[in-house]
Order: structure tokens, then sequence, then C-alpha cells
């Protein structure tokens, strides 16, 4: 009697779990089955939404709901507070599984190659994200001294990080933070936050509805300079075929001619301003140096060389996230993803046998969380197409349990979709004296009694 197709899926962020709904769709699914296994390195799934998507966006955490579905299902499983390669590597997950699927994701900063970056005071947003987001594996405060704060960066990463720095404390109340990140903000001294985009309106990557959004806080004040309203013939081109660009340059018309109001948080929003220099003093950012950009007639700028410093304390670095990189698989270190045709793992200009890829680890951290539907779609296509051609490899031991008693005897503590389900009726239950919907835990420890790992 044929067996079902076993697969282990590599992170349980979106990217994973819509590579599971893939599988669960597919023919695979009834002749002869397929039993998935994911594996996650944090205690609780939902990888980007629960770690780096912010707390005052429940629209976005919505799609939770979606995914909650995929791993209801009896054919999923997840292991979650499983590390790869620490706790099992590539060769072990082939010896359980007929393929192996890497949806890990993108943590890391992109590096900014200008002078002073490395000083007291500039960050990385995803650092600072992470922190906000109560990620287990950061710092518990951060600092938040400067009245004067530059973001560089022109997408959505950079509008959470804006607005959650204008934003008070008593604001962001609401949702699910952590205590420690209340305490933090309530500290937050902050009083003027300046965007910097080296191109632009036309070119900014910004999604409409994120944008619009910082506008509604009672307490951020946002200010356009009405000069860097400019368009040239790649912009307006731009902005006729692509609807949400225009969207964009639309609402930052209309904040740039209107007049500047009263409340107490200033947020810049600036373009046609290149950063080239974190200025200091002592070891500490005292300010920021851009030079002024203009259109060349293709969308694209050119410097002018006309600078300006501003005074700013802290500058944040929003210009790209950068994936992990995974041992034992091939690697492209300046796109940071793993080389692939298809979401088929390429070595040495050959597949690498019964190993995929998805997700951001696959394409880089660009597009939007659906974006990643295609992408899981794509490889699990082909991932059964070589099983449909006899391509797999066949593994040692594809029992379900084998993989239980290795970790056991491992000594790994692994979390359980039902432990999430536990996880979750703790967070919600440090919610409900506050009329909060959720109070999120932070210590990897605290997250592994409530999950009963």
């Amino acid at each position: 009697m044929p067996r079902p197709l076993r697969v282990a899926i590599v992170g349980a962020g979106p990217a994973g779990i819509y590579a599971a709904d893939a599988l669960l769709k597919s023919e695979a699914a009834t002749d002869p089955g397929v039993s998935i296994d994911l594996f996650e390195r944090m205690p609780a799934p939902f990888g980007l939404i629960r770690y780096g998507v912010a707390p005052d966006h429940p629209r976005i955490k919505g799609i939770i709901t979606a995914l909650h579905q995929v791993l209801d299902k009896p054919q999923v499983r997840l292991f979650g507070n499983v590390d790869y390669p620490g706790d099992i590597s590539l060769d072990e997950l082939h010896s359980f599984y007929d393929a192996v699927v890497f949806a890990t994701g993108a943590t890391a900063d992109r590096e900014l190659a200008i002078p002073g970056v490395d000083l007291e005071g500039s960050h990385g947003a995803a650092d600072f994200v992470s922190w906000y987001d109560g990620h287990p594996d950061v710092p518990r405060t951060w600092p938040l001294e400067a009245e004067k704060v530059a973001v560089l960066g022109v997408g959505n990463v950079a509008l959470d990080v804006a607005r959650i720095l204008a934003k008070t404390a008593d604001e962001l109340l609401a949702t699910e933070i952590p205590p420690n990140v209340y305490e933090g903000l309530a500290a937050n001294k902050a009083l003027e936050v300046h965007v910097f985009g080296r191109r632009g309106p036309a070119q900014a990557k910004f999604s409409p509805m994120e944008l619009r959004e910082l506008d509604h806080s009672p307490n951020i004040e946002v200010i356009v300079n009405p000069e860097d309203i400019d368009y040239d013939e790649g912009s307006i081109a731009t902005r006729r075929s692509n609807k949400q660009a225009d969207m964009v340059a639309k609402t930052l018309e209309n904040w740039a001619i209107r007049d500047i109001g009263e409340r107490p948080h200033k947020l810049f929003l600036h373009f046609f301003e290149s950063p080239t220099e974190v200025l200091g003093e002592d070891g500490k950012v005292v300010g920021l140096r851009t030079e002024r950009t203009e259109l060349d007639g293709t969308g694209n700028v050119k410097g002018t060389g006309r600078f300006t410093d501003w005074d700013v304390q802290s500058v944040y670095r929003a210009v790209g996230y950068l994936s992990d990189e995974l041992p034992k698989l091939p690697w492209d270190a300046l796109t940071g993803t793993v080389p692939d045709e298809g979401g088929r793992v390429i070595e040495a200009g050959a597949p690498l046998p019964s190993t995929y890829v998805t997700g951001w680890i696959r394409r880089g951290p660009i597009g939007l969380i659906g974006h990643t539907k295609g992408d899981a779609n794509e490889t699990v296509a082909n991932l059964l197409e070589d099983h449909a051609a006899g391509r797999l490899s066949t593994p040692a031991d594809p029992a379900p349990e084998a993989v239980d008693a290795f970790l056991a005897e491992r000594g790994v503590r692994h979390t359980t979709w039902e432990g999430w389900y536990r996880l979750d009726a703790a967070e919600k239950a440090l919610g409900e004296p506050q009329g909060r919907e959720r109070v999120k835990l932070v210590e990897r420890e605290d997250m592994l009694r409530a999950s009963g790992a």
C-alpha cells in the first residue's frame, strides 16, 4: 500500500504555510496523500506576521486566520523551537522526508555603505522591529533618547518604524505590545521624525493604505515639502502604469499643499535626499548628511552636489532585509538568496535532489505577504512533478513517529500546534484584565512553558 508523500518545510511563516496549503490542495493530497511537518526555530508559528508586522496593524495580522485553517488540517504537524541546522541537519531531514522545502524568510538588515553607520545611535530597522514585536532573542530595552530621529528608506518598514517612533506609548497600549515595550516607548523622547528617500514621490515603495494610516494618529503631524513634489517623463509613466504609485503620489501631493497643524509630533517625509554620511561626535550620532538629487528623465536620479546636514541624534536604516545563509545549501551572497530554478535548489548547475526553496529565501525580501502564494504554488508544482517522475530521494525512515523519537533523543523541547492554542490562550488571558485582545509573551522560556513543551 503506497504511503503518503512526506514533506518537511523549514520555516512556519506565511511562505512555509502557503507551501503546505499548496500541497494540501494538490492531487497528491488525495492519492497517495501528503504528510507535512513544519519546523520553526521560534516557539510560535507565523514568522513575519508575529515578529515583522507592526503591532498597530491588526488588519495584516488578520492573515493569521487564513494560516490557522492550514495548520488545523490533520495532515500537518508543527515542530516549534527547532533550529536548523542546530537541532536537525539537512541529511537528517532527508532521512525522514521525501522532500525538504526551505521557507526561512529574512530577518537581518541589508547593509548601507556610508560613513558613520556604526556610530552609537545608528540602528538597523530590523532590530528595532524585533524589539517592538517582542522577539525573544533580542534585548528587552531600546535606547529612545533622541528628540530628532532620521529613518532612511521609503518602503513600508520605514513607515512602520517612523510611525512607532512618532506615536505615543498610550496609543499603542491597545495593541499586543508586551510591558517592556510599553515602558520603553513611554520613555521615548522623539518629537521629530524625518523619513528620507533618494528618489521622488512616484518612486516611493509605500503601500497607499499604509501611507494614509500615518495621518490617522491624533499625535502625528505629517509634513511634505512642496518642493519635493516633482515628476519627470519616467515618473509620469510609472504613475500611469501603476495604480498604487499614483495613489501614493496623490496622497503626498495633498499633504504638501495643506497648512501645517498643531499635532505635537512632527513626521517629515523628505524626497530627493540621498544619505551620504551619518555624522558623529565622541562616537555618537549628531546628524545626517544628505545630497540633494534630481530626476534624470527616466525616473532615476542624479546627484546635484548640494549637501544638507540634518540635526538628528539617531538614525534608523530601513533599506531592506537580508536572509541568513543556510548551512549545507548553495548561497548567493549578493542577493542573499539560495540559487534556484522554479523553486528547485540549484548547486553546480544541477538540481540538489529533493531540496526546494520558497518565499524570501528564494527571491529576496521584496513584495507583500500575498506575493509568497505564487512562489509556493510554483515550488510545490515542481516538487510534485519530481515526485511523479521518480526523482525524489527515498527516506530511510519515513514514519512520522521517527521524527518525534529523534527530537526526544536529542533532548529538543519542541512546541506543537496544540501548544500554540495554549500559548494563544495564555496571551489572551494576559490581555483580558486590561481590555486588550492579548499581551504578547516575550521570554522563550515563558512561551515554552505556556505551550506545554
